[in-house]
């Protein structure tokens, strides 16, 4: 039947000669002999390559199943065989599929995950039957029977976990129908900027592994847009990602023999957003309202200060939560992680702004005097921005009328003339009126002084209020301004089908014609005996394999004439993906492509008398050497690849993928600005350096700039170097040859440094603005406790994102530690400070040398001289002085109170009157006492105060050196490791 068609094709082409021939009589008479003498070679070639092919047509004695089949077994012969007449002849492989379902997506990883229906056809050249004689138009074929192509998703990057589907159709034509279902764990270049509002563009890239386009060219088996509709029908899986378009090209329309031929689908999906627009951004834009409106709360009335602290660990417990649908990736932030680090930032923000105005409101009245700038910039300009004109004051002034003063001593008694006594009645109770009237005077002074703002504290509060309303005006403006950048979708590369020009089909005709020719010059069964061992009697490629059995069983032994001699294996890596790191367990999971290349020495053959230069064998019908890589440490889960090229020199190319999971030596002390240097050996394990000798089969340089060229995923780790070395493992008995590929890796701490390093300093810097807010008003022990809280908190959030390793503590822990501990001990001295502050009036007396060090020199250090004392002394009346219990206090001011008359006394008179104005003076100097005791309180008491506000300004400054000393040397720790 093959026979029968290639003389068919003769002939037709030979109808199609003569009709151009008709066609083109005018003509010159020498481009027509050209024309025609092309042909002829044509012709002569297909009547040669038809003389050495036997008839390969299945004869069937029945039209039954069993008679099909042992037709087809005589004819299909070897499974290892390209199935082409000739070996010069490319196999078509026409490729198709359906995606099934989308499993998963692993952003970190940069790993795609789907299921797909995948659809393989290519041609037997020499099979055939009758469909009338055999009573079948195809047959099912178990898939071992059959030559299969190595054709497989260039971007694989697992172990082949697909269901089986052990049979192929076999058609009557000799059309091989390969369906199998594939499950794919492919390479993604995944960016998720736009999380999680993002469409990525993911690559599948069929092609033969091994086999170059001389031996299997590829085409597609199905339009795109087919491709695509049939996929959106059969797709099952309804889950976070949406089937949006798949766009397919054919990179090759001609394409050198010493290239791989490959054709690339373009799998474009989109997230489904819902699920996170509900449950992270509607919730965060809840929390950031409540943030605005906070505005609102008084500072002088509500602590807004800890009401904003709750709110910003409310919210690192909603990350908590919501840690789960967070995207986590090293290439790129997502935008959502910007959008939550700026409502981070912005509480933040809102929460020293709070402290600061809470610190203005509460300790205005012992500021000094507002500089003029600042009241002219901020009352006069700034105040009428935000609408806050300063109001009028509402303080009065009193002006008191000096004592009056008797010139003349009436005596007083209750005998005698109307006017005398009068005169003499009234001198004693005017006396007591006007101590009364000074008594009264001097409370309502305290009770202003307490009460009443003066007008540079009136000052102080409105530039606060000013300044509150300012940010929170800035505050909105800052949420509410549209950004500038404007994010893009994934653009779909535009397939490019290149054209084929009439000079590149002319010079295509012109190179057959001369393959022609040279097979019409070399007689069948010539060969150059003195440089070949393998005799073929026709360039066939049964013969071909026929010829070699007989070398090729010699498998088990190792390729060489003389067993002294050692066997050259040269090896080259190309570094693909970088798939994860394990710190803990110290392991590198890497995906590589390994080329091993040794040389048959007692194999040859003559590429013209054999129809072939290279040949692909299943790589089990040879020798292979037994390399591996020495820190492997898991089971091979690499695609399989069954072939292998032999050369007709003798040479083997062994190109594999092969999954590396090896340990190595992660030195994470500087996390996240770490370098690793991993290692990968290759060399024999049993044989020793007389059996094997490894050398390097590629120069470093070409393999790392291979590598960075193929390398598709941009995840966390960056390929830095390759370098190459090669070494002589010596143990008591043997010494073994290696060579050692040193591959550099550098982690990209942008993720790290938006997620770990920037929120740890903001919650650092609340910490130290805390000490702005006044223990007396504020709860200060609170606000921080709730502080480390908050801390805590966000540490269980990014605890996925820190290393654990027992080999070495990474800097980074000892940086948490730090502000955990900074955090801890300022709580502590708030705690301390409170104490003194509000129990100073149970203390003893000061001590001396505490009253020297602390308020004499460290006050001094401090800035935080001693003000001088507004108190002054009152000499109380006998009457007064009688009652301890009313009069036993620290009187406020110098008051020189009358005795009785002399007169009165020594005349024994009395005036009811006079001794109800005595006890009302007593009893209001009396309620004078107290309010000055409650209002300045003890001296004890105000020394007490002192020395704590003294140590809180102290402390104050050793926490900022220490943050200061402690944050620079990390940081030039980080510097020093991430340059060298």
């Amino acid at each position: 039947m093959a026979a029968e068609g290639l003389f068919k094709l003769q002939v037709e082409d030979s109808q199609t000669a003569k009709r151009d021939a008709f066609t083109v009589h005018h003509l010159p008479t020498q481009q027509w002999l050209s024309i025609h003498k092309g042909v002829l070679l044509f012709i002569c070639c297909l009547l040669v390559q038809a003389a050495h092919v036997e008839s390969a047509t299945v004869n069937c004695a029945s039209p039954t199943a069993q008679s099909l089949l042992d037709g087809i077994n005589k004819v299909l012969g070897s499974n290892e065989i390209r199935p082409v007449i000739s070996l010069k002849t490319p196999t078509n492989v026409s490729v198709r599929f359906t995606l099934y379902g989308i499993l998963g997506v692993d952003e970190k990883a940069q790993i795609l995950t789907t299921f797909l229906w995948q659809s393989l056809e290519w041609k037997i050249e020499y099979l055939s039957w009758d469909i009338e004689q055999c009573g079948a138009w195809r047959i099912s074929l178990p898939r071992t029977k059959v030559w299969s192509p190595d054709i497989l998703i260039n971007q694989f990057m697992d172990a082949d976990r697909s269901p089986s589907a052990p049979y192929v159709y076999l058609s009557y034509d000799g059309d091989v129908f390969d369906d199998r279902p594939v499950r794919v764990v492919s390479s993604c270049n995944l960016d998720i900027y736009t999380f999680p509002f993002d469409v990525q563009n993911c690559t599948f890239t069929f092609n033969s592994y091994l086999h170059m386009a001389g031996d299997i060219q590829l085409s597609l088996g199905r339009s795109a847009e087919d491709t695509l509709r049939i996929s959106k029908r059969a797709l099952e899986t309804v889950g976070e990602w949406e089937l949006i378009d798949i766009k397919a090209e054919d990179p090759y329309d001609e394409i050198s023999d010493d290239y791989w031929d490959k054709v690339i689908y373009h799998i474009v999906l989109r997230r489904r957003a819902m699920l996170y627009v509900v449950n992270l951004l509607v919730p965060s834009c809840f929390l950031l309202g409540v943030d605005l409106f906070s505005f609102l709360l008084p500072p002088q009335s509500v602590d807004r200060s800890a009401f904003k602290m709750t709110l910003i660990l409310g919210y690192t417990v909603f990350l908590l939560i919501m840690n789960d649908l967070l995207p986590v990736t090293g290439n790129r932030i997502p935008l959502i992680n910007v959008f939550f680090s700026i409502c981070l930032a912005l509480m933040v923000a809102s929460l020293l702004e709070t402290v600061l105005i809470t610190n203005i409101m509460c300790n205005s009245s012992t500021y000094p005097a507002l500089p003029r700038w600042v009241r002219v910039l901020f009352l006069k300009y700034l105040a009428r921005l935000v609408c806050m004109s300063q109001k009028p004051s509402e303080q009065d002034t009193i002006t008191l009328n000096p004592a009056f003063q008797e010139n003349e001593k009436v005596k007083v008694c209750p005998s005698g003339t109307v006017g005398t006594d009068e005169a003499q009645t009234d001198k004693p109770v005017l006396g007591e009126l006007k101590k009364l009237g000074q008594d009264l005077q001097a409370i309502r002074n305290q009770v202003d002084k307490h009460f009443a703002e003066n007008q540079k504290a009136e000052e102080w509060i409105q530039l606060g209020n000013v300044i509150d309303r300012l940010l929170f005006g800035l505050y909105i403006l800052f949420i509410t301004s549209p950004g500038r950048e404007h994010s893009k979708s994934p653009e779909m590369a535009t397939p490019k089908v290149p054209c084929v020009t009439s000079k590149q089909r002319l010079t295509f005709c012109n190179g057959f014609f001369l393959i022609c020719v040279l097979l019409i010059q070399v007689p069948p069964g010539q060969c150059l005996e003195s440089a070949v061992t393998v005799n073929c009697s026709r360039p066939d490629p049964e013969v071909l394999f026929s010829a070699l059995d007989t070398f090729l069983s010699k498998k088990n032994f190792r390729p060489v004439r003389n067993l002294s001699t050692p066997t050259e294996v040269s090896v080259g890596i190309t570094v693909v993906s970088i798939l994860g790191v394990d710190e803990k367990q110290q392991i590198l999971t890497t995906f590589i492509w390994v080329v091993l290349e040794w040389d048959i020495e007692f194999l040859s053959w003559d590429p013209e008398q054999c129809g072939a230069s290279r040949i692909s064998l299943l790589r089990e019908k040879l020798w292979t050497p037994d390399i591996l890589i020495s820190e492997f440490m898991d089971e091979d889960k690499s695609p399989n690849t069954p072939y292998v090229y032999l050369e007709s020199n003798g040479r083997v190319f062994d190109d594999r993928p092969v999954r590396v999971v090896s340990s190595c030596n992660l030195d994470i002390y500087s996390f996240p600005f770490d370098l690793q240097n991993c290692s990968l050996t290759f060399g024999s394990y049993l044989h020793t350096a007389a059996d094997i000798k490894m050398v390097m089969g590629v120069n470093v340089m070409e393999a790392l700039e291979e590598s960075r060229s193929v390398m598709e995923i941009k995840g966390e780790w960056e390929l830095i170097s390759i370098t190459a070395s090669n070494h002589t493992l010596k143990t008591i008995d043997y010494e073994y040859q290696e060579v050692i590929f040193y591959v550099v890796l550098r982690r990209r701490p942008t993720l790290y440094v938006v997620n770990l390093l920037v929120p740890s300093c903001f919650l650092i810097t609340v910490d130290l603005f805390s000490f702005l807010l006044p223990p007396q008003s504020v709860d200060r022990s609170a606000f921080k406790m709730t502080l480390i809280l908050g801390y805590t908190v966000f540490l269980l959030i990014m605890n996925d994102l820190l290393p654990v390793t027992g080999n070495k503590t990474p800097i980074i822990n000892v940086f948490f530690s730090i502000c955990l501990a900074l955090m801890v001990a300022s709580l502590l001295e708030t705690v301390l400070i409170t104490n003194i502050l509000y129990s100073s009036s149970h203390y003893p007396e000061v001590p001396r040398w505490i009253r020297v060090l602390v308020l004499k020199y460290l006050a001094r250090l401090v800035g935080l001289a001693k003000k001088p004392t507004n108190r002054v002394t009152i000499t109380l009346s006998p009457p007064v002085q009688e009652k301890p219990d009313e009069a036993s206090f620290t009187p406020v001011k110098t008051v020189s109170q009358p005795n009785t008359d002399p007169g009165c006394a020594r005349d024994n008179c009395f005036d009811p009157i006079l001794e109800e104005v005595r006890k009302l003076s007593r009893d209001l100097t009396a309620i004078r006492l107290k309010t000055d005791k409650r209002i300045q309180g003890s001296k004890n008491s105000e020394d007490w105060v002192q020395i704590g506000n003294i140590i809180d300004r102290l402390l104050f400054g050793l926490y900022i050196v220490f943050i200061t000393v402690s944050f620079i040397t990390i940081i030039i720790i980080w510097i020093r490791f991430f340059v060298l």
